[in-house]
């Protein structure tokens, strides 16, 4: 039985070593930072706390280490509206650690060790069938083993359960994957990974998004940056810019972005409110240090659009 409005985020959890630095090292190079934490972070848990602190009725599927932090990190969820009963604690494994730098711009350089996260397989996905299929949406990334997103892409389809994919990190994806999805959001590069089509202007974003499109996407949204999204739907596209602030760290802001769009679309709201409202999550999230702690809540989102009345 579907519920209306049910969203399930299917995707990674780690733990984020953040340095900040006025420049990122060069090969060789020790620099000394000014600024370290550990904050709650991964693709999969970033745009689930996005879109439960947005006000989504929010279902995450993942999986953490038998260690002391996958504790913390299933609690933390836990006040952030995320239902966890479907996140796992993995025998023998630690949970997923990034390791970030962040420079004087707010720009990022990230390595990952998936840990427990390698462990969602199919098997793990195919547990929660029925969960996939009575929600109305599905958010993925590509943090998690692309088999079991494929597995899951299955199950939604097979209910008319909307695929929403966040290809991130960037690699190639296979026809089959794509031909599943509903609507993708990558930024330049990885729309650049997935068509071969260099995005720098909005012609460029327009011929990638028409690639996309012919391999069976509907909606087709690509991140610019500062210079906000190129959305196109059944190949009408058009740039949607975003708010003017002032950036302090870009760490989950596409995931605040992601996790906040797919909220007001179960939500009901037309795509351009949606992506306004997405906007808005995201400029309040790189006015912040750190992954999680930098997302914010609904009153702060709605309070933001007010101003810009």
């Amino acid at each position: 039985m579907k519920t209306e409005g049910k969203l399930v985020v299917l995707g990674s959890i780690n733990a984020d070593h953040i340095l900040n630095l006025n420049q990122f090292p060069t090969p060789g190079e020790t620099v000394t930072g000014h600024h370290y934490q550990v904050a709650f972070g991964g693709k999969g848990a970033n745009q689930a706390v996005a879109a439960g602190r947005s006000g989504a009725d929010i279902a995450f599927i993942a999986c953490v280490g038998d260690d002391d932090i996958g504790q913390q990190v299933r609690r933390q969820l836990a006040t952030d509206c995320i239902d966890v009963t479907p996140v796992a604690t993995v025998d023998g494994e630690s949970t997923g650690v990034a390791l970030i730098f962040v420079n004087q711009d707010g720009e990022n350089v990230i390595g990952i060790h998936a840990g427990a996260n390698s462990a969602l397989t199919p098997q793990r996905v195919h547990h929660h069938a029925s969960l996939i299929a009575d929600a109305s949406a599905l958010l993925m990334q590509l943090e998690s083993p692309v088999e079991s997103v494929l597995a899951a892409a299955h199950i939604a389809h097979q209910h008319n359960t909307r695929v929403i994919l966040n290809p991130a990190p960037a690699c190639e994806l296979p026809d089959e994957l794509l031909g599943l999805v509903d609507m993708i959001t990558p930024n330049e590069t990885e729309a650049e990974k997935l068509t071969g089509i260099h995005v720098a202007t909005e012609e460029d974003a327009a011929r990638a998004a028409q690639a996309l499109h012919d391999k069976g996407i509907e909606t087709v949204m690509i991140t610019m940056g500062s210079r906000g999204v190129w959305v196109s739907t059944k190949g009408k596209g058009e740039r949607i810019p975003g708010f003017k602030v002032k950036a302090v760290d870009t760490i989950a802001a596409g995931d605040t972005f992601n996790g906040a769009l797919v909220t007001a679309l179960i939500e009901g709201q037309p795509l351009h409110q949606a992506i306004r409202f997405a906007h808005a999550a995201a400029a309040i999230a790189v006015t912040r240090k750190g992954a999680q702690p930098s997302v914010p809540w609904r009153e702060e989102i709605d309070a933001f659009l007010a101003l810009q009345e």
